[in-house]
This record gives C-alpha cells, structure tokens and sequence, in this order.
C-alpha cells in the first residue's frame, strides 16, 4: 500500500515538482495539494484526502504554515509533517519544533532526500524530539561564515543566490556542467525572478566580493583558477569552486 503524502505550498512549481518525480512510485503517492494553510483546512474539515504526511510550507497567503500548525496542535490533530521552508533561521527552527515537527526541509531541497525521508517517517517511530533537516545545517553554516568572509553582503540579491546555489552544486555535482542551463533556471523558479536576474546578482555580488573580501583567502580558494590581480572568476568558476572547497573539508572533518 503506497505512502500518501498531502503538500500544501503556494509554489505551484514545487507541486509539480514533487507530483512529477513521484508519479509511477510504489511506495509513495501525492494525493493531492493545497496553496494555503485556508484551503487546507477546507480539505481538513471535508475530509477531501486521505492522507498519511503533510509536506508544509511556512511561507504562504491567507494562512502561513505556522497558522496550520497551530491549528492542527489546537484541535489535537496529530500528523506526520515535513516542514519546507527557504529559511533557516535558529528561531524558526525553534518554533517549528515546538509543534512536535520532526523533520525539517531546507529549499531546495533533494528529491532522492526527500524520498529518504518520507520512507522513514512512515516506518519508524521516533521516539525523541529530535528536529530532522534535510541538509546538513553545519555545511549552510560553512557557506554562510565563508561567503561573509568573501566580502559578500547578506543583503544585496546575489548572496542568497550564490549561497543557494553552492548547496545546490555540493549536493548534487551533476549541476556542475549545467551551471547556466540547469542551476540559473531552477535558482529563478526558487526565488521567483528571472534567469537574467539571477545571472547578473551573482555576477555583481562576485564583483563586490573582489573589491571587499579577505585578500589571502581569495588566494587560497582561487589562487589556481583565476589570477587574482588581473581577472575575477566567472560565476559558474565561483559557484563550483567554492562548492569543491567544501566538499574537500567536509571530508577531512569526517
């Protein structure tokens, strides 16, 4: 008997994302979805879907996911619930967990994860309260502290593309030779913009990180690639290098 799973997210890309991989599944079914925590409800209280977890974003109209979650702890309806959100923020985490949410999903997330996940929320019990993510928090921890050492301003468009982006390469390598065709697309369906936008952030978030960032690290991550004193890294140059250089310390942590 396959897992369904119910998803309730204003992203109608994400939707079709997750019902698009699991279609033809025989262990997981998308049975159905909703846009907003309101429209969720009416399917609660209709008893539209039968459903086994609730993949939830937090970021939606009308009712946001925290609305959901309130009331479902509210009314003592117990879920299964995946928690999917572009934020990752300790007090986010914090009040997710709260709800008794067991697992955590960083977008974008992976769908082989994802999978993962879902398959082991369905035939395990957890007993602790433990929050689950998706990705490991240490690495985005890396990315963030090295980003800001690059000179890179959290507030400017382009940082939170290039960090998206860098987890996107370190998780999934294949992106490594699609850079333009594969990673810029899915970066603008993430952050609801343009490919050309999203180009030109980072290439202008790179561009201030050569003028403000710590000299001796630029040699130390860039040294081999690019010659420093004459010639910026491109952005698929930035983006995999990085990427390579984490996935390298990771490794000798391990």
């Amino acid at each position: 008997m396959k897992i369904k799973v119910l998803v309730v997210d204003d992203s109608a890309v994400h939707v079709q994302l997750l019902k698009k991989y699991f279609n033809g599944s025989e262990k997981i079914e998308i049975v159905g979805s909703a846009s907003n925590g309101e429209e969720f409800l009416n399917i609660l209280d209709n008893n539209k879907y039968d459903f086994d977890i609730l993949i939830l974003d937090l970021i939606m109209p009308l009712m946001d996911g925290f609305g959901v979650l309130d009331y479902l702890k509210k009314h003592n309806i117990e879920k299964k619930i995946i928690v999917m959100t572009s934020f990752n923020e300790d007090e986010t985490i914090r009040k997710v967990s709260e709800y008794g949410v067991k697992y955590y999903a960083l977008k974008p997330f992976d769908m082989k994860k994802m999978e993962s996940i879902i398959l082991s929320i369905h035939n395990s019990i957890k007993s602790n309260n433990e929050l689950v993510e998706l990705q490991d928090k240490g690495l985005q921890i890396q990315v963030t502290n090295l980003l800001h050492a690059l000179g890179i301003p959290s507030h400017i468009k382009g940082y939170q593309y290039i960090r998206s982006a860098i987890l996107m390469v370190y998780d999934n390598p294949s992106f490594i030779g699609g850079i333009t065709k594969e990673l810029y697309p899915d970066l603008s369906i993430k952050f609801n913009t343009s490919i050309q936008r999203v180009e030109r952030a980072i290439r202008h978030a790179i561009e201030v990180s050569w003028l403000r960032g710590d000299i001796d690290l630029m040699e130390e991550i860039f040294g081999h690639s690019v010659d420093i004193d004459r010639a910026k890294p491109t952005n698929s140059e930035f983006i995999v290098t990085i990427a390579d250089k984490l996935r390298l310390d990771m490794i000798n942590i391990k």
